[in-house]
């Protein structure tokens, strides 16, 4: 007898985030006014799979829902998801490690003057 699955935990936040992503998708679709069997055909997926997008259940892959948005039109927006021109932590620590100073290569400081004189 196979053993039960059990979903790992996921933090609260993410399943927020998961059950607005699936209630954004829905109501886009809804919007569009495209019925869930066209939807589900548009994207390759079936009717019960679009269900789950839908609801944002975390079990479902990214390129399900990559799929799903590209089907909506809305796929252009994946791109910024983590943009890191837009990552206010991560700019921050990285504008804390800038050097104090900077120094020209060796190679393109200028070399000491030849001295003349002595045979």
């Amino acid at each position: 007898m196979a053993k039960p699955r059990t979903a790992p935990t996921l933090p609260i936040p993410v399943r927020r985030a998961l059950r607005k992503l699936g209630e954004d998708i829905r109501d886009a679709r809804r919007r569009r006014r495209i019925p869930v069997a066209i939807m589900a055909e548009r994207a390759s997926i079936s009717r019960t799979t679009l269900n789950k997008v839908e609801k944002g259940e975390p079990g479902v892959s990214i390129g399900t829902y990559a799929t799903v948005l590209f089907a909506l039109g809305l796929a252009d927006r994946l791109a910024g998801l983590a943009d890191a021109s837009t990552d206010v932590v991560g700019l921050e620590l990285e504008e804390e490690h800038l050097p104090q100073r900077i120094r020209r290569p060796r190679k393109e400081r200028a070399a000491p003057p030849a001295q003349e004189g002595s045979r």
